[in-house]
């Protein structure tokens, strides 16, 4: 049978993130099936196309997976399928919340991780007797999450990875002449622990993952870093890894043993992680972090404002601690990707103003900016819905990008938009750019130039970014930035031409 596996998009921004669920399903898939990848970000289908290529195909299983900000784009895509007569299978974590909504627009709906659960499915598609639901349960009835010991091995070698190429086609040319190699970049998704303890208010995670932690084997996933070395070896182009851990260091002792076995094996690797602020206050881990190949990370830091941590439960942040932690990881050239929310019920007008004054006293870091969403199964949405606060309780069908499905205490949902506009703005002018470059001025050219670019990616989250008029545009207005990056490279490349010619610069 062939197996058609689609991650569908929340249609707004260029803004990619790798997602690991499809490669995991190909290779836990039992033998004699044939599985096909497409992803909305990669391969630009209309739900309407889709359905003719699954026939065109011969396609006899369409399996869909979504977050909850993409999932009305999913049912519309699983809907066009169906009409075909083609059965359809959904999961994630938005469908093991609200199962019995999922089941109006899919055949079959796997609750929970479906690692265990998916070669049944495959086999019940095949002999067509697909059961409604799909759960994990083991021999008490209780849910029973799946064992992470026993891990598959994901052949990326083997795999078309040409969709995981996160440097945009414009910039290509220009890359690959400054620094040649690197206008391929390959991002790969890898994951070595799921589950969290934390348990925020406004996160789905511990909800979906469960609140304690499993992990892979260090032998496993050191082997598949080893993996993803050999594409570089083979001259495909650079590879990064992602780590889509939601807390990766959230063990700090398996985490400095993981990181001990990487380097030992020689397996670094150029990697980005999502970590705690709290738990970066170790600086035995920055240390590993940085030998290991680390050079991106991602915060949540939510607020500056303690009282915002407080309500929403996430009190391992401390808003004082955030300045000295950011730059012990400049110190070790690791970068920050901060992430912000407006619309607590603490927030008042002015909160892009009060946190762009704290971002401008900390070294370069990329800030994300977004509002605060309840998001179905989550302490905050049934909050929100039992006080009548929810303007949209079903926000995520029709998605409506930076936009508030609920009223904050202290700021109008209007008054938030508007925040979120003035926060991006100020971020990623290109004035606030050259400073950042500016500030690197003594660091690794290629940092520098790193820097800029993801600088000038990351202001397409917000202001998309698909047209080569727009590329040109923000270029354009970035040729000050570009051209200081661009004076050093020539800079160097003449005085290593003089070394290497023997000649006394």
């Amino acid at each position: 049978m062939k197996i058609f596996l689609y991650n569908p998009d929340d249609g707004i921004s260029y803004n990619y993130i790798p997602h690991l669920w499809m490669f995991l399903l190909k290779a836990l898939t039992p033998e004699n099936h044939e599985v096909i990848i497409a992803d909305r970000k990669v391969q630009n289908m209309n739900e309407k196309e889709i359905s003719e290529y699954v026939v065109e195909n011969g396609i006899g299983l369409v399996g869909i997976g979504a977050m909850t900000r993409m999932i009305g784009k999913a049912y519309k895509v699983a809907d066009a399928v169906r009409e075909r007569g083609i059965s359809v299978v959904m999961g994630g974590p938005h469908v093991t919340v609200m199962p019995e909504e999922a089941l109006k627009h899919a055949d079959s709906v796997a609750i929970g991780e479906a690692d265990n659960t998916w070669p049944q499915m495959v086999e019940d598609a095949k002999n067509g007797n697909l059961k409604k639901i799909y759960r994990n349960a083991g021999k008490n009835g209780k849910e029973e999450k799946p064992d992470l010991g026993s891990y598959p091995l994901i052949p990326w070698s083997e795999l078309d990875i040409g969709g995981f190429n996160n440097i945009p086609k414009i910039l290509r040319p220009m890359i690959k002449h400054f620094a040649k190699g690197w206008e391929n970049f390959f991002l790969i998704p890898v994951e070595t622990q799921r589950g969290c303890p934390y348990g925020c208010e406004f996160c789905t995670v511990t909800r979906f993952f469960g609140n304690s932690i499993r992990f892979r084997t260090n032998e496993s996933v050191v082997q598949e870093l080893l993996n993803l070395k050999s594409i570089v070896k083979e001259g495909r182009g650079r590879v990064g890894v992602l780590f889509v851990d939601d807390n990766f260091a959230i063990n700090l002792k398996r985490t400095k043993s993981l990181l001990r076995d990487i380097i030992a094996a020689n397996a670094q690797i150029f990697y980005f992680a999502q970590i705690s602020i709290n738990l970066l206050k170790d600086d035995e881990l920055i240390d590993l972090l940085a030998e290991s190949g680390c050079k991106w990370i991602f915060i949540g830091l939510e607020s500056i404002d303690e009282t915002n941590l407080k309500l929403v439960h996430k009190n391992q942040n401390k808003p004082k601690d955030y300045k000295r932690i950011l730059e012990k990881l400049a110190q070790k050239d690791i970068y920050a990707i901060v992430s912000f929310i407006f619309g607590f019920d603490n927030d008042s007008p002015g909160i892009a103003e009060r946190t762009f004054q704290q971002l401008k006293t900390w070294p370069p870091c990329l800030p994300v900016f977004g509002q605060l969403t309840p998001y179905p199964g989550t302490p905050l949405y049934d909050k929100l819905l039992f006080e009548n606060r929810l303007e949209r309780p079903v926000h995520w069908i029709e998605v409506q990008p930076f936009e508030m499905a609920h009223h904050p205490l202290r700021i109008s949902p209007e008054i938030v938009h508007q925040e979120l506009k003035k926060a991006w703005t100020f971020s990623y002018s290109s004035e606030m750019n050259y400073k950042s470059i500016n500030c690197l001025s003594d660091r690794d050219i290629g940092y520098q130039l790193f820097h800029l670019i993801a600088r000038v990616i990351f202001h397409g989250i917000y202001f998309p970014q698909k047209s080569s008029f727009k590329w040109i545009k923000v270029l354009f207005k970035n040729r000050k930035a570009f051209f200081k990056v661009g004076k050093s490279i020539y800079r160097k490349r003449i005085h290593s031409s003089k070394v290497s010619n023997g000649v006394r610069p």
